[in-house]
């Protein structure tokens, strides 16, 4: 349990207002008159694509996850047959996923994808699901060319977690009017960190994706699409990874909605002392902790309790609870 205290050691400076041009953060017992909680991203409406909108004040989004990957460090290939890929995000669809995301090489070290791969295994999925579903589809990859390639069938969300690496990535988003996801990570997708350094953790993660947001805007893409992670886990430590998730309104004020990619991670594990196949719980209480610190996307794999978790948290956060029904 060493890393327990990590996630509460700056409570006190969690609790202080803060304030910019997009961000609110109120202290979490009310303050001011106020009765929400936690940071609410002021006039901020997410994008993704050009056909859905949302407002992000007290929403949070929800993202399944659906791998086509036989080696994913969470299903481990148990979802591989198109069959149950297929049944998978039906489920995701019915507990309530605001949109899906369909990726075809894992981030972490693994055999090799090829870019032919790679395009087999996303391109015929995502025109499945664009086929069967109403809702935005996002590909997870780091190729400008698998990115262009799903999009052309249905995909309007760019996930990358190399943060931008391959030039032509922005350049396929902004002209099929996609939204953008900007990951941080050290050194890059599938290869091996086991010793990350940083001279400050939050701040060169912070450092790194505001680069990144004007890269996004150079190439012509929209503040509305603009999303950012701080990519925990990858190339970070347990520790480096609670603090992250500590600091998430740190991040916040950079003015763009902030992915929370927390679910069933092994920084979750070292907090917890629990294997992969139980951080079901863990992955909940680090939504709700990221929720309050500004975070209005969760990545999830557990869609029915990041739902559950995300409409608690509005509840929670609204300023007005009669128009959820809640007498006061």
């Amino acid at each position: 349990m060493a890393f327990t205290g990590l996630l509460s050691s700056e409570l006190a400076e969690n609790r202080r207002v803060v304030r910019s041009s997009s961000v609110s953060q109120i202290h979490p017992y009310g303050s001011e008159g106020h009765r929400l909680v936690g940071c609410t991203v002021g006039g901020v409406i997410v994008e993704l694509g050009p056909r859905h909108q949302y407002d992000c004040t007290y929403r949070a989004l929800v993202m399944g996850i659906l791998n086509r990957t036989p080696d994913s460090f969470w299903d481990r290939g148990r979802f591989w047959d198109f069959d149950d890929f297929l049944r998978l995000a039906e489920t995701h669809v019915a507990d309530g996923a605001d949109f899906l995301d369909v990726g075809g090489s894992k981030a972490g070290p693994g055999p090799e994808v090829t870019e032919a791969e790679e395009m087999e295994r996303v391109v015929p999925a995502i025109e499945a699901l664009h086929a069967r579903f109403d809702i935005p589809i996002a590909v997870d990859t780091f190729r400008g060319s698998v990115a262009d390639a799903a999009m052309t069938v249905g995909a309007c969300i760019g996930n990358d977690i190399s943060g931008f690496a391959d030039p032509a990535f922005l350049t396929a988003c902004a002209n099929h009017e996609a939204t953008v996801i900007a990951t941080h990570v050290r050194i890059g997708p599938r290869i091996p960190d086991p010793t990350p350094t940083y001279t400050d953790v939050v701040t060169d993660v912070r450092n790194f994706l505001a680069e990144r947001i004007r890269w996004a805007q150079a190439a012509g893409i929209p503040d509305k699409r603009i999303i950012i992670d701080a990519g925990l886990d990858l190339g970070k430590t347990p520790a480096m990874s609670a603090e992250l998730l500590r600091r998430s309104h740190d991040l916040a004020t950079l003015g763009h909605p902030i992915l929370l990619s927390a679910s069933n991670k092994g920084f979750l594990g070292e907090v917890t002392g629990s294997d992969l196949d139980d951080r079901t719980e863990a992955s909940w209480a680090a939504h709700a902790l990221g929720i309050t610190l500004g975070c209005r996307i969760l990545r999830a794999h557990d869609v029915r309790g990041a739902r559950r978790v995300a409409d608690v948290m509005e509840a929670v956060m609204v300023d007005d609870w009669e128009q959820h029904g809640v007498s006061t």
